[in-house]
């Protein structure tokens, strides 16, 4: 190995040095890479937004004025500027020029200031002198040149519809949109011309026309196939177009040549002697479909210059990857942020409100379940205390533990777990058990006095057994008091959990065909922050489901030794008192 190579490898292995922050006002970046093939001169490059790649839109300023485009430098600001900004749909497209494309080449996304007032964005800046005409049909109803040229249609009958990016125009097939002569829409053969537009056709078509300048030059398709017209010479495109997909048609005029490029690649071309052509310009004519993006020059882009432009605009492109967001306090690091924390940071609106509500819902449940096992603990206590003490009475000494009721424990009667939590328990007071004693004693007082003795009838036998019955089905209703909230975390936490995962997936989706990114890294982040939903659902419905059982089981243990009492005091009372 030289020594060039080992002082290469050994840079390779040492640590990146960490970037400088453009403009500490600036609190959020976030790296661009361009994955180009080959290099080309500057081509307005689109940045699509969107929840897949960008989760900080609530950090931006309503209307994306505090977003700033920064060389790989760090230090040279790009021109760029705003076909939209949706902070509410999560959603945003920028054109940015970049001076030239190179393999790798990166670029930085600057945002998160609230002191910025205005935006710097800069529309003629973002395109080179060349550039006469670029519709975007961002607006309703008639699109606005986003040149210095100003050059607005005079008649405008298509219909303004969501497109490839962002908006776009549909023709029926007898509407269209004119522009007047203009010299810079002219076609000069000394500077050369240029045409590039998105189109997706409903169907096959009869003679329609994309573009027209003048009768001169024409861009049209017949059947599936586009051609290019040049007076009476036709080349028909060797590529046929797809009914329902997006396709980029460009036309190219110049040094004595017309070239059709689909989809970024040349597939027709005209020799012919180029003339001057300052004539109107018409798009649509008998077309039936959509159409985007729009863009004249008065220069012979390259192929270069049109494969990129074709690339970097699809739907499915992976020309532009977005690294991980940054924070000024860890500029500079390459540590990314957690897996869980980039999840959290992509959940929507509605997915906080499900998470809200099963949060509710969790902390419902774990305190109710928290304070049953506390008051069955008591319970358990008490019932084992009292059942000891009540084995060592005589049949003529049962009501030996009937003790007065004091004004506390009347107040906290019909609060168990304040008995349990606040109430003495010097005479078992959380003890159902004993309250079925109390309620057996009294039956008997009222029937001999003070001395509980004498002789009963069966009638009357029967007649404590209803009441003791009556006060074990109060006690067992007090023990299983606000279990139904469990059982309502168990059922209803997973079906919210899930009514926000589908929610979020249909948001995302949503976004995704809105802003025609549709690669994984778009999707995985929407996704991922909608199964969050599920998962907080489930967080609320296991723990439940586990406290519902373990205490249900001890609800209907304590219930069997209430019945278990019932049978064996009854009989008691039936040995001493019966007739």
């Amino acid at each position: 190995m030289t020594l060039r190579a080992l002082f290469i490898a050994v840079l390779m292995l040492l640590p990146a040095i960490s970037q400088a922050w453009w403009n500490e006002e600036w609190q959020y970046r976030k790296k661009l890479t361009i994955n180009a093939t080959e290099e080309t001169q500057a081509v307005p490059l689109l940045v699509r937004l969107h929840t897949g790649n960008f989760t900080y839109f609530s950090d931006v300023k309503a209307d994306g004025a505090d977003l700033r485009l920064v060389a790989a430098d760090d230090k040279t600001e790009l021109k760029f500027h705003i076909e939209k900004f949706d902070a509410v749909n999560q959603m945003a497209m920028l054109w940015v020029q970049l001076p030239s494309i190179k393999t790798g080449e990166t670029l930085w996304l600057y945002y998160g200031n609230p002191k910025v007032m205005a935006s710097s964005a800069n529309v003629a800046g973002t395109y080179d002198t060349q550039q006469a005409l670029i519709y975007h049909f961002e607006a309703q109803g008639a699109p606005v040149d986003a040149t210095v040229y100003a050059n607005q249609p005079q008649q405008f009958t298509a219909e303004s519809v969501p497109a490839l990016i962002g908006a776009g125009a549909r023709f029926n097939g007898s509407n269209l949109i004119q522009m007047a002569p203009s010299a810079s829409l002219a076609l000069d053969p000394l500077k050369g011309w240029s045409f590039s537009s998105w189109v997706k056709m409903d169907g096959t078509q009869s003679e329609a026309f994309v573009m027209q300048l003048g009768s001169e030059l024409t861009l049209g398709v017949n059947g599936a196939s586009p051609y290019v017209s040049l007076g009476d010479k036709k080349s028909l495109s060797v590529t046929e177009l797809v009914p329902g997909a997006w396709h980029h048609l460009a036309v190219t005029a110049g040094s004595g040549r017309v070239l059709l490029y689909v989809d970024g690649k040349e597939s027709g071309s005209i020799t012919a002697e180029l003339v001057p052509i300052n004539s109107s310009m018409t798009l649509g004519s008998g077309f039936k479909g959509e159409m985007d993006e729009v863009q004249v020059a008065a220069t012979v882009r390259s192929a270069e210059w049109l494969r990129f432009a074709a690339a970097g605009q699809s739907a499915a492109s992976t020309l532009l990857t977005l690294g991980d967001d940054e924070a000024q306090e860890s500029a500079g690091d390459e540590e990314s942020a957690s897996y869980f924390g980039v999840i959290l940071q992509s959940v929507t609106l509605d997915g906080w409100v499900v998470i809200g509500i099963l949060a509710v819902m969790a902390v419902i449940s774990w305190l109710i379940m928290i304070s049953k096992g506390f008051l069955l603990s008591r319970v358990g206590r008490d019932n084992k205390n009292f059942l000891k003490d009540f084995g060592q009475l005589g049949l003529d000494n049962t009501d030996a533990l009937d003790a007065n009721t004091s004004d506390e424990e009347q107040m906290l009667e019909n609060a168990p777990f304040l008995m349990a939590l606040f109430g003495k328990h010097d005479h078992y007071q959380s003890s159902p058990i004993y309250h079925i004693y109390r309620t057996g004693i009294h039956e008997l007082k009222l029937r001999f006095g003070k001395s509980a003795a004498g002789q009963l009838s069966p009638q009357a036998v029967a007649a404590i057994r209803a009441a003791l019955d009556a006060t074990m089905v109060r006690e067992t209703q007090k023990l299983n008091a606000q279990m139904v909230m469990l059982t309502i975390a168990v059922s209803g936490g997973p079906f919210l959990g899930l009514l926000g995962t589908v929610v979020g997936v249909m948001i995302t989706f949503a976004a995704i065909a809105a802003s025609g990114d549709i690669n994984i890294n778009a999707i995985a982040p929407g996704i991922a922050a909608a199964l969050v939903a599920t998962v907080a659902g489930l967080v609320v419905a296991i723990p439940a489901l586990f406290g519902y059982n373990y205490l249900g089981s001890r609800v209907r243990d304590t219930s069997v030794e209430m019945q278990i009492f019932v049978d064996e005091f009854i009989g008691k009372i039936a040995e001493h008192h019966g007739s």
